[in-house]
């Protein structure tokens, strides 16, 4: 089969090795642009989150290039991502799509039905090239997480503007052509003295600032509108709280085991949240927690317009904000966000965390003075 399948942010690099492993002609959609999101929304409820809407323009870019059919993930619970997959295909089938479309979700209850849809995507290939293509895949997914994270980390101190995203997109140019675990490990060895030649000498107090929320708006550029690179420009390190390798872990594989439990999260968000709402609504606020403990400067959460989950924690992290003494700025993105505004918003959240730091600096000084 040619499989098509939403881009993910750069997790698509992952995707393309797993579907090879599989037996299969991965077609990438390309970079998600303002024709996808326009693309999608043109066919899609209005009512509809931005993620489903971006999702749908990726599939409909992917089946303009030749894929017969679709790959998208599933889900249960109060998110609406349970129902995306279903949607989807209607409206591709209203279109005149024929497609094959294949929907992955953690097993639940009987595994007949899950295991059939394995069968399905799995074509019949060796058993030997099925785990290098698991293996390999994972190996991406991992190296590419762990490229970002070197990237976040240059970008406020790089001597260059701009240096720390040029390297990063070759670096993930080369990571996508890699075809051994060895190559991908090797990338990132070298990745990691390429960033440290772009940084310049360390500041004294480096703004550091934590990013969560709905997990597709967190992963995908276009759909956050670069707020990772922007906040980076602005001189600020971004602290990610959300992993796609984390997710899959927890997800599909410990879920599906019956080992991954929400207590961790529960006990950080006591007295705020008590229970499960869906999405990262509380894995936002539980985490939000953690990171006002680790004396980070400020918190940006991010989400999509109408998205319940994080609806729910937007309206409770002001309260938190103020308990643990940590700024926090909620961003809603939807099809008619402005980046001049998105900007604005920023900038002056981030004004707002210098002026703040001067003045506890300040305080600390005069105590000092004063002893």
């Amino acid at each position: 089969m040619k499989v098509t399948f939403p881009h993910l942010g750069n997790a698509y690099i992952a995707i393309e090795a797993l579907l090879r492993g599989l037996g299969h002609e991965p077609i990438a959609p390309p970079p998600t642009t303002r024709h996808t999101l326009e693309l999608g929304s043109l066919h899609s409820p209005g009512e509809l989150c931005l993620p489903f809407k971006i999702v749908l323009g990726n599939m409909l870019e992917g089946l303009e290039l030749g894929a017969d059919s679709v790959l998208m993930i599933g889900g249960w619970g109060p998110c609406r991502l349970g129902y995306y997959g279903e949607i989807q295909r209607i409206l591709l089938e209203a279109l005149g799509k024929r497609v094959e479309f294949i929907t992955l979700e953690v097993p639940r209850g009987s595994y007949a039905t899950y295991f059939q849809r394995f069968r399905k995507l799995a074509a019949a290939r060796s058993a030997k090239a099925l785990l290098h293509g698991a293996r390999l895949s994972w190996a991406k997914l991992t190296a590419l997480e762990g490229l970002e994270e070197l990237a976040l980390k240059a970008r406020p101190r790089e001597q260059i503007s701009g240096a720390a995203s040029r390297y990063l997109q070759e670096q993930l140019a080369r990571l996508r052509e890699a075809e051994t675990v060895h190559e991908v490990q090797q990338i990132v060895e070298e990745a990691e003295v390429g960033f440290r030649a772009i940084m310049g000498p360390e500041r004294a107090h480096l703004l550091r600032v934590g990013l969560l929320g709905e997990i597709y708006t967190v992963v995908e550029s276009f759909a956050n509108l670069g707020v990772e690179e922007r906040l980076g420009e602005l001189g600020v390190e971004v602290v990610r709280t959300i992993s796609l390798r984390e997710w899959v872990e927890n997800h599909i594989f410990r879920k599906a085991l019956g080992l991954y439990s929400l207590r961790p999260l529960r006990r950080l968000a006591s007295g705020y949240l008590s229970g499960f709402i869906g999405g990262h609504g509380l894995e936002s606020v539980a985490r939000s927690v953690a990171l006002a403990r680790q004396n980070l400067d400020g918190i940006v959460h991010i989400l999509p317009l109408s998205c319940m989950p994080e609806i729910v924690a937007r309206g409770i992290l002001p309260r938190l904000s103020k308990d643990e003494q940590i700024p926090i700025l909620s961003l809603v993105v939807d099809e008619h966000m402005g980046e001049s505004g998105f900007q604005t918003r920023l900038e002056a959240f981030v004004d707002l965390l210098q002026r703040r730091v001067d003045a506890l600096g300040k305080q600390r000084s005069a105590c000092l003075s004063g002893n």
